[in-house]
């Protein structure tokens, strides 16, 4: 717990006279050294409330309100007076300037002008008023502000028949209003007021017709092979129009088992890749994603056939197929990427995408198998 700093009166009060001629907080605390700016927060405080006498109590024997001595002299008292003698004069004065009767608008416009010299309290005893009935009236003024914001977005929005998104609105506030763009953005989602020229296509692919448990659950380890298969889609975006590459993957020994190259990412395209595969053992698991290519009715029905048990990833969750996600990424990178290919033929890419498989499953040696390839691996295990 830190040390309590007592300052004497000249500087509490030095400290205050700055604060009420517009200086700001962090320059008084380093003009005065003063450690804490809540400090002179509360002097200020005092200050406005007409409790000078509480500028020479000790440091912890503060007096809250309504507890301990309200001044120490006859002559404090007489002081305090007429402050408020003074401030009531003001009060009426501004009153009077508005040429108004006290009203909602009156009261909050006489309590943001007089802040700076007296406290809300002050201002609302004077004129007769509950400090809640300020904070109500003020809150409610606030409300009129938004409904008038509100109003006044949707008018434009209209008048520009819906070409505007938030920014050009907010722009075209700004020339008036000083607005935060997120507070346009949130009247304009709300009401449904946003730009209509692009409006966003989401493709309405239906109910897929069968989404499988997610049985893998990265548990990417295999002894058996053939025994948990691996699937997925990639993009090969370097020819001279766009291909993909369909692979299935061994996790046994990361031997690619299957694979297809095509221009069309249809059901067609995967089941030419299941095709491929050789005859399976009857507890072998495919996993997947959840796309609409292995959920279909052709596709599950294909799986069935061949005895298969699907399993798929959650939505939105490469991970839970990172296997074969990396060898995707690993087949680029040492083709593609590496030597700089940015574009090329069709030829060319599907000759590279093939060469690599045979390159992967035949001569590249992978710690994890004792620095041998899938092949050689599967084939001594045997």
């Amino acid at each position: 717990m830190g040390t309590r700093v007592s300052y004497p009166l000249e500087i509490k009060q030095k400290a205050v006279e700055m604060r009420m001629a517009g200086v700001s907080v962090k320059e008084i605390m380093h003009e005065l050294n003063i450690k804490n700016k809540t400090q002179v927060q509360t002097w200020v405080r005092w200050y406005k409330a007409g409790e000078i006498h509480r500028f020479e109590q000790p440091v912890g024997k503060q007096y809250t309100f309504g507890k301990g001595p309200g001044h120490s002299s006859e002559m404090e008292k007489l002081q305090a007076e007429n402050r408020f003698l003074r401030q009531q004069n003001e009060v009426f004065k501004k009153v009077q300037g508005i040429g108004k009767e006290v009203d909602r608008e009156t009261a909050v416009e006489l309590v943001e002008i007089l802040y700076n010299t007296m406290t809300v309290q002050d201002i609302c005893g004077h004129l007769d008023i509950s400090r809640a009935s300020y904070y109500r009236w003020k809150n409610k003024e606030k409300d009129d502000l938004k409904e008038q914001l509100e109003k006044l977005i949707g008018t434009l929005c209209r008048k520009h028949k819906y070409r505007y998104g938030y920014r050009k609105i907010t722009a075209l506030l700004r020339q008036e209003y000083c607005i935060n763009h997120k507070a346009v953005q949130r009247i304009m989602q709300k009401n449904q007021w946003q730009c209509r020229v692009k409006v966003k296509k989401r493709k309405n692919t239906g109910q897929p017709y069968a989404v499988a448990e997610n049985l893998l659950n990265r548990n990417f380890q295999s002894d058996h092979p053939l025994e948990k298969l691996v699937t997925d889609i990639t993009y090969l975006p370097f020819g001279q129009k766009q291909l993909y590459l369909s692979s299935i993957l061994d996790l046994y020994n990361g031997e690619v088992v299957a694979s297809s190259i095509g221009d069309k990412q249809d059901t067609a395209f995967v089941l030419d890749t299941l095709a491929q595969l050789p005859k399976l053992p009857e507890n072998c698991v495919l996993h997947s994603d959840q796309g609409s290519v292995y959920t279909s009715y052709e596709y599950q029905k294909a799986i069935k056939g061949k005895g298969i048990t699907m399993s798929m990833s959650r939505k939105g969750t490469p991970a839970d197929n990172a296997s074969i996600e990396s060898f995707h990424s690993t087949l680029k990178s040492e083709t593609f990427y590496l030597n700089s290919i940015v574009r090329t033929t069709t030829a060319i890419v599907e000759r590279t995408v093939e060469e690599y498989i045979h390159y992967y499953n035949n001569i590249r040696i992978q710690t994890k198998l004792n620095n041998q390839s899938p092949i050689q691996y599967r084939q001594l295990a045997v």
